[in-house]
């Protein structure tokens, strides 16, 4: 079966958002809550930054008694420090508009996120009507949500025209439907010296860089299993191990390098023609554009798997509400302005970014029209899987990446048994949740 593959320039347009009325107070449930002036905070990304503040402004002319002051996250080690920070100073403001899923357990035990099932009347109800399923995943172990599902980032395969038409391989067509195929065209590659590298991820001992590697190629393999499911490992199964299998021949076969790129780590080993393939979401475009002829198909699996059933990591940001806000019925009515399908399209529009909504291609199909790259990303939208919201995912996710470079990368011990000591100790760090 043929794959479909894309190639187009991504034109990121910032266009102005027309205010679309208030949000309104008709659904507004959360009996006692205030309304009132709040503030929030957004990426530093600069196409996020244009978007956020044409939103605040066309709220800001609606709402004369509910301004929202809005701010990029503060500079820091990173925008989960950021925020845990100001968690413990008591100061974060109302709404982050860059809360990563991974970091809702250690925010939650902070105590600084609201809890949006239990404290609005329509807060499952919002989030049901626009994301559908894929919000699922986003839910605490106690059931409820502390997170508003805002953007997914559907990672797929890169792949380069030019390197696979000098190994003679077909480059409309490049039959990456499974491992072997992969594995075909890397060795075809290699001899025809049509790049140094078939996949070159992020080399480092860091556990976020599994999400660059394993994780994608898992969850589509496994149909969208997590990391952990039900607090117990699910990656030493039968998909998990064909998946580090597969992993295990790239680095043993030279297909793939162990050493830490000289350069951008994430997206210069395809941008500088190193490797031949690369893994990113749609942003990758802005990467890529220009310096490589490229085409994009779904991740491979064992077996092969039809598109439309491709799972993939979402890489998603969300909103988080704060338990510091003094205004959370304004902060609350805020979010679902900022979510109604004309913002949702304008972001779409101006960051090349997919709101998690389940109505995506119907509110943006003529944009998706005219951007192929964003169309071939928008079918993988509804089958986004993010990591697992478990308490301890630090140490877990790291516990697995020093597995993984022992056993994957430098191929020392016997595979099976490096990742299930992995697998035994990830169990019982899961069981303390």
């Amino acid at each position: 079966m043929k794959r479909f593959a894309g190639v187009a320039a991504l034109a990121v347009i910032a266009l102005p958002l027309a205010a679309c009325g208030s949000a309104g107070q008709a659904d507004a449930g959360g009996s006692g809550l205030s309304s009132g002036p709040i503030k929030i905070w957004y990426s530093t990304n600069e196409q996020e930054m244009a978007w956020a503040e044409a939103v605040v402004e066309a709220w800001n002319a609606e709402n004369p008694d509910e301004q929202v002051t809005a701010e990029a996250i503060p500079s820091g080690k990173s925008s989960e420090d950021a925020i845990s920070a100001a968690i413990t100073a008591g100061n974060t403001p109302c709404l982050v508009y860059n809360t990563a899923p991974a970091a809702v357990p250690a925010f939650q035990k902070q105590g600084g996120l609201v809890n949006i099932s239990t404290t609005f009347d329509d807060g499952e109800s919002f989030i049901a009507e626009r994301s559908g399923d894929a919000a699922e995943g986003f839910r605490s172990p106690d059931g409820d949500l502390y997170q508003v599902p805002w953007k997914a980032n559907p990672f797929m395969l890169y792949y380069s025209k030019d390197a696979f038409a000098q190994a003679g391989l077909d480059a409309e067509d490049p039959q990456l439907e499974t491992y072997d195929d992969v594995l075909a065209a890397a060795a075809a590659i290699k001899e025809a010296g049509a790049a140094d590298f078939i996949l070159y991820p992020p080399a480092s001992s860091d556990y976020t860089n599994a999400l660059f590697d394993f994780y994608p190629f898992f969850l589509a393999n496994s149909g969208g299993t997590q990391l952990v499911e039900d607090d117990a490992a699910a990656f030493t199964g039968a998909e998990g191990m064909e998946t580090l299998e597969f992993w295990q021949t790239l680095y043993a076969e030279g297909y793939s390098s162990a050493e830490a790129y000289s350069g951008d780590a994430w997206a210069g080993p395809f941008a500088d023609g190193v490797a031949a393939m690369g893994i990113a979401g749609p942003w990758g475009a802005g990467q890529f554009d220009g310096k490589v002829d490229y085409g994009i198909v779904p991740l491979p699996t064992a077996n092969g798997t039809a598109p439309e059933d491709t799972y993939t990591f979402g890489d998603s940001k969300n909103v988080g509400l704060y338990t510091s806000c003094e205004n959370k019925q304004t902060a609350w009515d805020f979010v679902k302005f900022t979510m109604n399908a004309e913002n949702d399209l304008a972001l779409l529009e101006t960051t090349g970014q997919f709101p998690i909504r389940s109505d995506i291609s119907d509110i943006a199909a003529d944009y998706l029209a005219a951007n192929p790259v964003l169309e071939t990303f928008s079918e993988s939208v509804p089958l986004t899987v993010d990591v697992p919201n478990i308490a301890g995912a630090t140490e877990i996710w790291q516990t697995f990446r020093d597995a993984w470079s022992e056993a994957v990368m430098s191929g020392q011990g016997d595979l099976a048994e490096v990742m299930q000591q992995a697998a035994d100790e990830i169990d019982a760090l899961a069981a303390q949740n």
